[in-house]
């Protein structure tokens, strides 16, 4: 027999419990699992890009692990229970979904011969998600555009998700033509901000400031080139692993040691694993 759900909850319970549970589990607060959810996550993504799907399968039960146990601390403080999670995500999702739900009801469905374009369906999609957040919006605070990304996401997903934003309501480049231009343009900021630590090492305020220009544009011209930056970056710390592993194997069949060669005799060989590598995620 299978264990349910049911089960999982059940189990979550008794971990928390004071005098039978486990003592980590018990101790545990919403701020403290926070690094824990992040990292299933993290987890997932690296089994999905490695297309590996028996491990894809235990890092979503990781994952799903996490939302149990805040349902479990949210149900011992009286804020809300798995119960009420769910309700709630499926009234959220049959709101936003009337292209499929047309009455607000989960039963109800659309004629398959009169449904609507995705223009229409991505006009109403933003416009219901306005209304949420509109409702959301303290009574003395000005709603902002911006309202309702998440201050705590990665700093990659949250820049491309107010650029997105912005850009819905038509603060954005013509084309991808002026962002080359930006980049260029910060790389030069940079290069200045650089020049006065030199004289000034003291005031790196601005240096940060310009570096972060340039990483918010190359977010800007990866959302152009219709590229997922964080997975970009991801493949390239792949790449970049999968290389210095590489020498490092090379040079340990010859006994030698990274630390006792030089930068150019590391970098011939780099360029020796560059040249005759596959990469296995494009074969």
């Amino acid at each position: 027999m299978a264990y349910t759900l049911d089960d999982l909850t059940y189990l979550m319970a008794r971990l928390r419990d004071p005098s039978i549970g486990c003592p980590w589990d018990v101790k545990q607060t919403f701020r403290s699992i926070v690094p824990h959810t992040l990292e299933e996550a993290h987890e997932v993504a690296d089994a999905i890009e490695r297309d590996d799907m028996p491990h894809l399968k235990d890092e979503l039960g990781d994952l799903l692990f996490q939302v149990i146990f805040y349902a479990q601390m949210g149900k011992e403080a009286g804020h809300f229970d798995l119960e009420s999670i769910v309700d709630n995500l499926v009234a959220k999702l049959i709101r936003r979904h009337p292209h499929v739900f047309p009455q607000g009801t989960l039963d109800s469905q659309i004629d398959p011969d009169n449904r609507p374009d995705e223009a229409s369906i991505k006009t109403a999609w933003e416009r219901i998600k306005a209304e949420e957040r509109g409702q959301q919006t303290e009574p003395e605070a000005v709603a902002s555009k911006l309202d309702g990304i998440a201050a705590s996401l990665p700093a990659l997903a949250r820049a491309e998700k107010l650029q997105r934003r912005a850009a819905h309501y038509g603060f954005d480049w013509p084309d991808i033509n002026p962002v080359f231009d930006k980049l260029h343009e910060e790389i030069d900021e940079l290069k200045e901000a650089w020049q006065q630590v030199q004289e000034n090492p003291a005031d790196r305020d601005a240096l940060e400031d310009e570096l972060g220009d340039v990483m918010f544009v190359c977010v800007n011209l990866a959302r152009f080139l219709k590229v997922n930056p964080e997975q970009a970056l991801r493949r390239t710390n792949r790449k970049f692993e999968r290389r210095f592993r590489a020498i490092e194997q090379a040079l340990a069949t010859e006994g030698r040691a990274m630390e006792n060669e030089t930068l150019e005799t590391l970098d011939a060989i780099w360029q020796s694993v560059k040249g005759i590598e596959k990469d296995p995620y494009n074969p």
